[in-house]
Order: structure tokens, then C-alpha cells, then sequence
């Protein structure tokens, strides 16, 4: 077993690891190539980080390509994101035109190693034309949607959709985020990497350091929300939820974290609304971390108390995974991917306003062993669903049947 390996296995147990290893056999030597946006920022990009070289353990040749643009084509995605999610939007022609060119100028670039690849995965809007870009392709591609596009814009969806059906399988997070396509669709939630400098175990000095330089009081209850500046994350609603919260918890502390992302033009403009309305309040700390701060975040989360995902619509909500992984109970909003993970009650509260989240907070810091019990069942929750291995079991059982033809029996031996 490799080192690797190995390390995954003192946190899964050596069956996982096993399993993993007898999946692949039949993989060993093919050509995987994955295609995003972006090498940092998001959840997309860190689990490929670990995704990638972890598949290349257990032979499989893996890679890991980026499409890249100009602001016009990153003003585009992001309205599709906005629109697939719900937004009624209307995107420009030169928008438009702006997205196919990008996708036109990368698949000149990338097409010798995509047309040879043996399976390819496309994840999200931003490089979904390129396999039609690709007329000499002779593998499985696979699109991976990370979005919940179950109530787009029925325009948006209409203008995506030609480039996706001649796709051989597509993959979503969830069954609710689904749109019907003329191909084989699989369900395949995302997953943390237990190892990762973002979730791996720190010291007490290391996280004391990082309370002492933001300015943070460790003898102050402190509730924490880590995401990108983003509406949909709702950060604004977080600051209305802390206010009502403190007036019956004197002394309780507020910090907002968010990454940026070279796919996100609006990320600045939302960190000022969220400055506006946070209006010079000492308590509240707006921090606006690089995208490598994994340390950080990791940091901060084990210094939470309590840790919000108040998102109005969610993909999957990794930050959820993270904080239940150290052990922290996590209020989140009732959408998405985060109902798959806060179990009511039991791994934290799901709620639908700022009221409902300031009830919840005054809750859980009242009764502090309610709120250690909550988070012990989220921790065991997530070693048994949520991690990297599990998803990468089940990447490497799609290959599989995607390339047996969806045949009821796959040979492994």
C-alpha cells in the first residue's frame, strides 16, 4: 500500500482502502482527464486537489485541466450559476459570444489530450462545449454538475442544454437538483478530504495564534460562516441573525469568512454590502481570506462554538461537511445539499430566517452539552458518508458501468 494510501486508511480503516484498490483494477492505465475553472477557490477545486493524485495511487492515469477566460466570460458563468439556481436573468449576446470563444480558443489547446483521453469530466457550465469541440474524441465523458439546477431559468437551461446531451452520463449531488437529459444520470455527493490542511487535526497554539491575530476573545462565545461573499450564501441575514442573537447573549462574537475565487466577479461588491450592514460593529469581524488560508479556516472553525451555512440555495455546502468533521453543531439553511447533511435535532438545525437561526443560536449556547452531543453525531456522520474516499468509490464505480454499458454485473476479478 502506498503512503498515501496508507494515510487514508488510518482514517477510513484498511477495508475502504481495499475496496478502492479492487475497484481500480480494471481501471489501471486509463487516461482520466478533469476540466474546471479554477486551481483554487470553491469546493471544485479542492476536492480535484486530492481527487487527482489519489486516483493516480491506485494507477490510473489522472489529470487535471483549466478553462480560462477574460471578465466577460467569468461575468457570463456567473450568471448562469445565478440563473441555474433560480435567478430570472438575461445574458447579453456578447456575453455569449464571449463564453463559446473561450471554450473555442480552449478546446485548441486541450483537444490532443481530451480526444485521447479514456474518460473525461466536465464539471459545471464553465467548459461544457468542449465536447462537441472535440469531433475526435474516442472516450467516456462524463458531465459533473455541482449545481442545483432543479428551477433554472428556463432560458439559461434551454441555451446549456444543447451542449450537454450528447454527454455519456452526467452526475449530480443530488436527486432534487436533477434535470432530465437523454443519457445515464448518476447521484454522487461531494466530499471532504480528511487529510487536507483545511480539516486535518492543529494544535492548540495554532488555533490560539489565529484568535489572537484577528483580534478574536476566546472566552467570548463565537458563531462563525465560511463561504464565498455571495448572496445566495445570504451574509447579510447571517448579521441579522447574530444581532437579534446577542441581545439575549451579551458578549457574543460574529465572524464572517470569505474566500475569493478567480470565477467570481462579484465577490467584492457583496463584501461591501456586507461591510455596510455590519456598520463598524466591534463584534463583528469580516474577514476576507486568500484562497490558500486552509490553515485559517480550519483554524476557525475549531474555534467556533456554533457554525452557520445560513445559504438561501446551496449546491452541497462543503463548509457544512467541514465544521460537522472538528465536531461543531451547524445551523443551516432548509435548501439544497445541506438537508442532506444537517439531520434536525440530532447533527444541527435547519432554519429559513434570520429569527429561526437566532432562536437556534440562543438554544445551542444555552445548553453547551446539547451542543457537544450534536456535534460528536455530526463528526460520526460524516466519517461514514461524507468523505473523499467514499466519493472516489463511487466515481470509480460509474466509470465502470458507464463503460460496460450499464450492463447489471461488473466483473472485477
Amino acid at each position: 500500500m502506498s503512503n498515501l494510501l496508507e494515510s487514508y486508511a488510518e482514517v477510513t480503516g484498511n477495508a475502504i482502502v481495499d475496496q478502492l484498490r479492487q475497484l481500480a483494477t480494471p481501471l489501471r492505465g486509463m487516461k482520466v482527464v478533469h476540466v474546471n475553472s479554477t486551481r483554487v477557490g470553491g469546493g471544485v477545486a479542492e476536492i480535484l486537489d486530492k481527487l487527482v493524485p489519489l486516483m493516480c495511487e491506485l494507477g490510473i492515469d489522472t489529470s487535471w485541466e483549466i478553462i480560462t477566460g477574460e471578465s466577460d466570460f467569468y461575468q457570463c458563468t456567473k450568471s448562469f450559476h445565478n440563473g441555474l439556481q433560480g435567478h430570472r436573468i438575461a445574458i447579453p449576446e456578447h456575453l455569449l459570444r464571449a463564453y463559446e470563444e473561450t471554450n473555442v480558443r480552449t478546446a485548441e489547446q486541450l483537444r490532443p489530450v481530451l480526444e485521447e483521453a479514456d474518460v473525461v469530466f466536465i464539471h459545471d457550465p464553465q467548459p461544457a462545449p468542449l465536447l462537441d469541440l472535440c469531433p475526435d474524441r474516442k472516450g467516456t465523458w462524463i458531465w459533473r454538475c455541482h449545481i442545483d439546477v432543479s428551477h433554472p431559468d428556463r432560458h439559461i437551461w434551454r441555451y446549456l442544454r444543447h451542449f450537454l446531451t450528447n454527454y455519456d452520463a452526467s452526475v449530480f449531488s443530488l436527486a432534487g437538483f436533477a434535470q432530465a437529459l437523454p443519457h445515464p444520470e448518476y447521484l454522487i455527493p461531494p466530499s471532504i478530504d480528511p487529510l487536507s490542511a483545511k480539516n486535518m487535526e492543529l494544535s492548540q497554539d495554532e488555533i490560539e495564534a489565529v484568535q489572537k491575530h484577528f483580534g478574536l476573545d476566546p472566552q467570548r462565545p463565537m458563531i462563525l460562516q465560511v463561504s464565498r461573499f455571495d448572496r445566495f450564501k445570504d451574509p447579510l441575514g447571517v448579521i441579522q441573525a447574530f444581532r437579534l442573537a446577542r441581545e439575549f447573549t451579551p458578549g457574543l462574537q460574529l465572524v464572517l469568512a470569505g474566500g475569493t475565487a478567480s470565477d467570481d466577479p462579484e465577490g467584492e461588491a457583496v463584501y461591501r454590502e456586507a461591510e455596510n450592514a455590519a456598520n463598524h460593529d466591534a463584534d463583528i469581524h469580516l474577514l476576507l481570506l486568500p484562497p490558500d488560508a486552509h490553515r485559517t479556516i480550519n483554524a476557525l472553525q475549531r474555534s467556533a462554538d456554533i457554525v452557520l451555512q445560513k445559504s438561501l440555495r446551496e449546491g452541497f455546502g462543503l463548509t457544512v461537511t467541514e465544521a460537522m468533521w472538528k465536531g461543531r453543531p451547524v445551523i443551516g439553511g432548509d435548501t439544497g445539499g445541506i438537508r442532506l447533511q444537517v439531520i434536525n435535532y440530532h447533527t444541527g438545525f435547519l432554519v429559513n430566517t434570520p429569527e429561526g437561526a437566532a432562536l437556534r443560536i440562543r438554544y445551542l449556547l444555552q445548553r453547551p452539552g446539547r451542543a457537544t452531543q450534536m456535534g460528536e453525531k455530526a463528526r460520526q456522520f460524516v466519517r461514514e458518508n461524507f468523505l473523499l474516499t467514499r466519493q472516489l468509490r463511487e466515481y470509480l464505480t460509474m466509470i465502470l458501468a458507464v463503460r460496460n454499458g450499464g450492463t447489471d454485473r461488473i466483473d472485477l476479478s
